[in-house]
This record gives C-alpha cells, sequence and structure tokens, in this order.
C-alpha cells in the first residue's frame, strides 16, 4: 500500500481519538516517510514535535499503524531537513531496476504526493470572491489534462490557493490511478541544485534520473508559489522544459501564485506566455460574509466544548482581516485563552482581550471609529465606555446613533465593523441609526449644524468614504 494511502487513513483514523485542537496542533502537518524494516519513519513540522509525539502519543500512533496494517512499528521522527536527497538516492539504487514500459519509472514506496488530506473540495468555503475558482478546479480535477491545462491559481497569501491545489490532487488519486504531485517551487528549486551535486564515483547520473522520474513521471504536477522561481534563471530553463514535457504528454499542470503571470516580471517571457495558454483565475479576499462562514465551519468541525456566540464570531470576521489561516487560528487561540483561564464561557469581552494581537491593522491602528467616539461623547457630556455599551436612555443612545452616522460617512468602515467598535451591536443597529440621523438632519437644522461642527472637530485625520 502506497505511504500516502496508509498515512492519509492513520489521519483519519486518529483523528475521531483526539481533539480538534490537539489533533490540528500535532498531526495535521506530519507525513509518513516510509515503512521499512519494522520501523515507521514519520516526518514531523518542527524538532518540538519530535519529543511531544513521542512521549504523549506513540502508544496511540503504533495502536492505530497496526489496525491498518497488521503490523507493529517502532518509531522514528524526522523532520523534513534530515530525510536528505544523498538518503533517497541510496534508496533508489538499492531498489531491483523496473523497466520504463512497467512502470513510471519511480519505484512506489519512494514516490510521495505530499498532498494533504484534509483539504477538499467538500470543506471548501464557497463565496462569490472564490467561486469562479471552485468551480475551474473542480473542472480540473474531473477531467485532468483535458479541461484548462495549465490552470493557473493567483491572489494574496491565505485566500485558499494551496486548499484548492491540494483538493484537486486529492479528488484525481481517490477517483483515478493518476500520479500526482504537489511541491512548493522552493522544493523545485532545491531538488534542481541537486543535479550539480556529484556522488563518491564523481558522476551524477543517478540524481538526474531521479529528478526526471520524480518531475516528468507523473500525471499532474501541482508546483505552489511560482513566484519564488523569479531571479533563478538555471532553475526557470529546467522548469520549462518540465512544463514543456508535460503538456505536450498531455499532463495536467497546476500552477499557483501570489500575482497574476503579468506581473511575475523576474520569470522569462516563455515562461509567463505558457502560464497563460490555459485558464487564469483570481481568489479574491473573502467578504464579511463569507468570512463568516469560515469561522463557522471552523467552530462546527472542532466540536468545542464552549459555545462561540453570534456577536464573536462577527467580531473577529470585521477585525482579523481576510486571511483565512488568521480567521480559523484565531479560534484556536480564542478556545485556548478561554480553556487557560479556568475555562470561562466565551463572550465579546473575552474575544477582544484574547485576540488583541491578533487584530488587523485597520480602524484599531488609526483609531478613526475611537476618535469619533470621544468627540461625540465629549459635546454630549458623556463617556466613551457610555457610547459602547448597552444603555438605552435618551442621553446615551442619541449620541451613539449620531456617533454611528459619523463613522459610516467619514470612514471606510463597513456596517458590521462599526457596531463591533460599539460593543459588538448588530449591522442592522448602526444601519438603522445612520438612517435616523439622515432623516433627522433633513427636518432638524440645529442637529444639521451640531453634525456639521462634529465634523470640524473631528478633522482632516479621518478619511474620507
Amino acid at each position: 500500500m502506497n505511504v500516502d494511502v496508509i498515512w492519509n487513513n492513520f489521519l483519519n483514523l486518529i483523528k475521531s481519538d483526539l481533539s480538534s485542537l490537539a489533533f490540528d496542533t500535532w498531526f495535521s502537518d506530519t507525513k509518513l516517510n516510509k515503512l521499512n524494516d519494522g520501523k515507521a519513519y514519520i516526518i514531523v513540522p518542527m524538532q518540538i514535535h519530535k519529543k511531544h509525539l513521542a512521549d504523549k502519543y506513540s502508544t496511540l500512533i503504533i495502536e492505530k499503524l497496526n489496525t491498518i496494517t497488521g503490523t507493529n512499528f517502532e518509531l522514528e521522527f524526522l523532520l523534513e531537513s534530515e530525510i536528505t536527497e544523498k538518503e533517497n538516492i541510496e534508496e533508489q539504487k538499492n531498489q531491483p531496476i523496473i523497466k520504463q514500459e512497467e512502470s513510471s519509472g519511480v519505484p512506489p514506496n519512494l514516490f510521495h504526493s505530499n498532498l494533504k488530506s484534509k483539504y477538499s473540495f467538500e470543506n471548501f468555503i464557497v463565496g462569490n470572491s472564490n467561486k469562479f475558482a471552485h468551480a475551474a478546479a473542480l473542472s480540473v480535477a474531473e477531467n485532468p489534462g483535458n479541461m484548462y491545462n495549465p490552470l493557473f491559481i493567483y491572489g494574496n497569501s491565505g485566500l485558499g490557493k494551496t486548499h484548492l491545489m491540494h483538493a484537486i490532487g486529492n479528488y484525481i488519486t481517490e477517483n483515478s490511478n493518476r500520479r500526482v504531485l504537489y511541491v512548493t517551487s522552493d522544493q523545485f528549486i532545491q531538488d534542481f541544485i541537486g543535479i550539480n551535486k556529484k556522488n563518491d564515483q564523481g558522476n551524477n547520473f543517478n540524481y538526474i534520473d531521479f529528478f526526471k522520474n520524480k518531475y516528468r513521471n507523473v500525471d499532474v504536477l501541482i508546483i505552489d508559489d511560482i513566484q519564488f522561481l523569479g531571479g533563478a534563471t538555471q532553475t526557470q530553463r529546467e522548469f520549462f522544459n518540465t512544463f514543456t514535457s508535460l503538456y505536450d504528454d498531455s499532463k495536467q499542470i497546476i500552477i499557483s501564485s501570489d500575482r497574476s503571470p503579468n506581473d511575475l516580471k523576474l520569470l522569462e517571457d516563455r515562461l509567463r506566455t505558457r502560464f497563460c495558454w490555459g485558464l487564469t483565475v483570481n481568489i479574491y479576499p473573502p467578504d464579511f460574509s463569507l468570512r463568516t462562514e469560515i469561522l463557522k465551519k471552523k467552530i462546527a468541525a472542532g466540536n468545542f466544548e464552549k459555545e462561540i456566540p453570534e456577536d464573536v464570531i462577527e467580531y473577529i470576521a470585521s477585525n482579523i482581516g481576510t486571511d483565512v489561516r488568521q480567521l480559523e487560528g484565531s479560534i484556536t487561540r480564542l478556545v485556548a485563552y478561554s480553556t487557560i483561564m479556568g475555562g470561562v464561557d466565551i463572550n465579546l469581552d473575552l474575544a477582544i482581550e484574547a485576540l488583541k494581537d491578533f487584530i488587523s491593522k485597520g480602524i484599531s491602528e488609526k483609531n478613526d471609529v475611537h476618535r469619533i467616539q470621544k468627540i461625540v461623547s465629549e459635546y454630549f457630556q458623556i463617556t466613551v465606555e457610555d457610547i459602547r455599551s448597552k444603555k438605552r436612555s435618551s442621553n446615551i443612545s442619541f449620541p451613539r446613533q449620531i456617533a454611528m452616522y459619523l463613522c459610516r460617512n467619514m470612514t471606510s468602515e463597513s456596517f458590521p465593523k462599526i457596531g463591533t467598535e460599539f460593543g459588538g451591536k448588530d449591522h442592522s443597529t448602526v444601519m438603522h441609526s445612520v438612517e435616523k440621523i439622515e432623516q433627522e438632519i433633513k427636518n432638524n437644522p440645529d442637529l444639521a449644524k451640531i453634525i456639521d461642527k462634529l465634523k470640524k472637530d473631528i478633522g482632516e485625520g479621518i478619511v474620507n468614504k
């Protein structure tokens, strides 16, 4: 059985015995390197994983591997850097010779797809900002090599490019016998550098064969962050040759970048031209609605003991930014913070305290909303705490409505984001307040004068809409 299949089955099996936090922290980024001579070689992302997994989870890991394979293995935990190129070459040399017509050229137990099973189309949250990219990715997965080749996905970090690429690869491997390889451009560069290394006999023939087998004898090549090939001239040439070989054989190529092909100025023109041969799709930052859905999906999947209220979800969606990894990480941090504080209930005040270091640059940094709140509260002789509170007395609620109106008209912030700055008010409350003050200004000249004075006091520091 292929080591990737074994490890995917293992992860699915062990996940049911662990909390979401424990699984995400200690197992989600692990993979099985090989099973050899009664040993399971497991790759972990950091040094701390080695000790923690060995001390706390070794018995459970051995038990689950036995369930899948029928064999008890000793465990050895390794960092990716410890799986050296020389070891790969030596292992390849020790394998029996396999004829090209009988095999792809890479012995099955040396081939790693590098796919992460946790990424699928089923758990990719679709919204207006990414639905075209999602549809294109699914089309490629259903008909690789024939539909949109190459597929070029671009967008800022943390918007789901890598998730989609792994989802394509996982779908193809689950529904066909095609060989899929996922690598980062950095890994491609490191593998290419190895071509220049010589062995004890003074040649590098084995490694050249290893490199070509790895990258050209696949059915689907997925390469992430292609922008990092910029400046590596010789590596670009080799990637061009690899691209051409795969494309001519109708093999599917999937590429991601943080910018469009035309903006990759450090790449050769012939590469940028080829990237546009198929389909180029952009993933845009998620809007408030999609960010909310992503958070709710994370919460549902986590099966947390503590309920996370709607106003907390809206606060996170409004303030953390558009990076999906940061959005999901904020939930993990919030739950962990609640646990550390003795298992207290999660509410808006706790979220503000727990996530104060996570809050993205924006109104919190510019203090536009806070400045408006301060000036309005001083004018009406109340405190900023009053204006952010849930008090409904007229001497507080009316100034609060004026402050909300000014925030909406003098900053570029959304209704939900303004609401969070007023003690977690719902966006509909902000909308009602803005509409009410707009109507009052038309019918009340005195209020119009007050609004004009407040605008002047607030000053030019505010970014006009």
